[in-house]
């Protein structure tokens, strides 16, 4: 970790090109996001070696692309083998979630994923967004979510965002401290 701050500053981030995933297999998951969610199948990517490192380890990488121009993206190992969820995270926690334009579309997709078999939570009511929650066949839990505030409410969010973090911080240092009580 640098020890001094850096000069210049950070260059500007556009937003998501792609989050990418291993899966079990390339055409159950192609399946799922391209036939169910809709997100067509847009570049696939074949190699017997990781560009990175040169490790042998053959792979396909493929990508679905969303209305925004961004991607979800996976990798098949070959082995049938998806990622492993962490022992020490809830379910709920690590999850990706997709924006759609209205609650009418949110409803329709939770009737069309319910019509392919697909055990749906929700709709849950977050006071700014809706969302439905689902796992997708690798165990990936995606969210599917729309805003239900108007923008300058969000914005009214984001101005006491740092405000609402240094809150959350004191209080988990107070739990830290309950717990620490609590074992002793």
């Amino acid at each position: 970790m640098p020890t001094t701050a850096p000069t210049a500053p950070p260059p500007p981030v556009r937003g998501l090109h792609h989050f990418a995933w291993r899966c079990r297999d390339s055409e159950e998951t192609r399946h799922f996001y391209e036939d169910l969610l809709g997100l067509p199948l847009a570049h696939v990517i074949k190699s017997d070696h990781v560009p990175s490192t040169g490790e042998y380890c053959p792979y396909v990488h493929i990508f679905f692309q969303m209305r925004d121009g961004s991607y979800i993206a996976f990798f098949d190992l070959g082995d049938d083998i998806a990622a492993l969820p962490s022992p020490n995270t809830p379910a709920w926690v690590n999850h990706i979630a997709l924006r759609v334009d209205s609650v009418t579309d949110l409803l329709a997709a939770k009737a069309r994923l319910e019509g392919a078999g697909i055990e749906v939570l929700g709709v849950t009511d977050h006071h700014i967004i809706e969302s439905i929650y689902f796992f997708d066949p690798n165990g990936i839990r995606v969210e599917l979510t729309t805003p239900t505030v108007p923008q300058a409410e969000m914005d009214a969010h984001a101005l006491r965002a740092h405000a609402d973090l240094d809150a959350w911080t004191a209080r988990k240092a107070e739990l830290r401290a309950a717990r620490g009580a609590s074992n002793a």
